[in-house]
């Protein structure tokens, strides 16, 4: 294994039936897949808890059927980021926490993944600062938390200062309409905990056009990876825990994608 033990890549959920014969075992049943999976990689991001509050047995299964060390990220509910984006949203924001602590040491970073805000959303960037401040605030401190932004225009130094002060870290994302992460570096300090969280979308309208089974490579990022990877490495030399995850939709097959990163990290 290539990556240093400070830098976990996996991939963003791990139930595609796509990977069947590609990926997991052409006859495996969907209730394997996650222990298929653990054996292959560190880490997951759970994608599905942004669409519902898993319930407690199913967190535990999770738990139960992966190794010691092995590390789920979750997203936060949606119904909280962009439903309610953090108005009266305590109910479901304590219910999600009891039930995905179940996870015990096996519980990583949860994503706070907020949409593209139009200006009917929010007419600048201040009334979003203004709900998100208290928020941050009220975060209890045995989780620790990342938190992504789509407005490109709302990153900045203050921003990023407001997320250092709770200790939440920025999520770099490798997406179609945000800048890339050799831009923001240029004027930013983009570390703003004492983790980092990666993630890799790429284009989801463009690669639906091309496919829509997830299967195999079928656009080439080589050169977007090395730039990713030459600020991955400024950021893991200093010794920062990082977590990567890379979508479906970033090349059309996301283990396809861990595998070149991996290959390209080794060569560089």
């Amino acid at each position: 294994m290539p990556f240093p033990a400070n830098l976990l890549v996996g991939t963003s959920s791990w139930s595609s039936s796509d990977w069947l014969g590609s990926f997991y075992p052409a006859n495996l049943k969907p209730g394997q897949f996650i222990e298929a999976y653990a054996r292959k990689f560190p880490a997951v991001e759970i994608d599905s808890t942004y669409y519902s509050i898993p319930p407690a047995h199913v967190v535990a299964s999770w738990r139960d059927k992966t190794p010691p060390g092995f590390i789920f990220t979750a997203k936060i509910p949606g119904v909280i980021t962009h439903e309610k984006v953090l108005k009266d949203c305590q109910p479901e924001f304590t219910s999600f926490l009891n039930n995905i602590s179940l996870l015990g040491d096996r519980l990583g970073p949860l994503l706070l993944q907020f949409p593209y805000f139009n200006r009917n959303a929010f007419p600048s960037r201040q009334p979003f600062d203004n709900r998100l401040k208290p928020f941050l605030q009220s975060l209890p401190k045995e989780f620790k938390f990342a938190l992504e932004i789509r407005n490109k225009n709302w990153l900045s130094w203050d921003f990023l200062e407001m997320l250092r002060d709770h200790q939440v870290a920025f999520a770099l994302v490798a997406q179609a309409w945000m800048p890339r992460i050799d831009t923001l570096a240029k004027s930013l300090d983009l570390v703003t905990s004492d983790f980092a969280y990666v993630r890799f979308i790429g284009d989801r309208k463009a690669i639906e056009a091309k496919t829509k089974r997830w299967d195999k490579l079928i656009e080439d990022k080589t050169d977007e990876m090395k730039v990713w990877i030459d600020e991955l490495k400024k950021i893991t030399d200093k010794g920062v825990k990082t977590y990567a995850f890379f979508n479906n939709h970033y090349a059309g097959f996301s283990p396809g994608s861990v595998k070149q990163f991996e290959d390209l990290w080794e060569q560089s």
